[in-house]
């Protein structure tokens, strides 16, 4: 990413990527399903691998929209998988972005989004709480391995959200390290208390652009973008959060 790029102001790059990114991730999934099974395939898995690293936070979030679409409609290429792959990253890496997520089983970034071996740096903890380990890991990201975009990947009926609520609508204390974790999301859930609705929903999705936000805020997260958003079970699609 070159120098210009980096120094946007940050407020219309975030606009901008905002709009851009919840078209790309949440349109045209009727009108691939309706293709030929020909065309909804798209390129082969070899003709993906070709596809050259995305240089900035723009390309890098329509490649992970690209194949979340993809993913949604269970049309997966499985890109860069194979021994020429292997090979290629054998002495060293060039991931294009970095998923901070969370442990759930059912979210699987490589998976939602389709990518394979070298494509992404991913960082899982429950509810996507931070500690001082994550951060590092998302440091060495953006300063060594100088990677654009950072997405903050949250998802509905999060379990560690729902046992955070739980313990505030009980006092119940939780067990062990269990605390900590209620400890990092809690915060999100006061936030949107009040909000009308189910709790926990609103939680997932506050909790996910206050995590962005702190990272945003953050000057050993610079010059990466940072975005964040959410995953629907039912439907398999990300969407960006405002």
């Amino acid at each position: 990413m070159s120098a210009s790029t980096s120094r946007r102001p940050a407020a219309n790059r975030r606009a901008f990527l905002g709009a851009t990114a919840a078209t790309l991730l949440t349109s045209a999934t009727a009108v691939a399903s309706a293709a030929p099974a020909s065309a909804r395939s798209g390129a082969s898995a070899s003709a993906r691998s070709a596809a050259p690293r995305p240089k900035t936070a723009d390309q890098a979030l329509a490649r992970l929209a690209e194949g979340n679409r993809r993913w949604a409609r269970t049309a997966s290429t499985h890109p860069h998988e194979d021994h020429a792959r292997r090979v290629e990253l054998a002495h060293e890496q060039d991931p294009f972005a970095i998923v901070l997520s969370c442990i759930d089983s059912r979210v699987p970034p490589e998976l939602v989004f389709d990518q394979g071996l070298g494509d992404l740096l991913v960082i899982r903890t429950a509810g996507e709480v931070l500690d001082e380990a994550v951060l590092g890991s998302i440091q060495y990201g953006v300063k060594d391995l100088e990677i654009p975009l950072i997405v903050v990947l949250g998802h509905e009926r999060c379990g560690a959200v729902g046992a955070t609520i739980k313990q505030l609508n009980t006092g119940e204390e939780m067990p062990g390290y269990i605390a900590r974790l209620v400890e990092g999301i809690g915060p999100s859930a006061w936030a949107c208390r009040d909000e009308p609705g189910d709790w926990i929903d609103h939680t997932v999705t506050t909790h996910a652009t206050r995590t962005r936000n702190t990272l945003r805020a953050d000057a050993a997260f610079r010059p990466a973008t940072v975005v964040a958003a959410r995953y629907d079970l039912d439907s398999g699609l990300v969407r960006v959060l405002p």
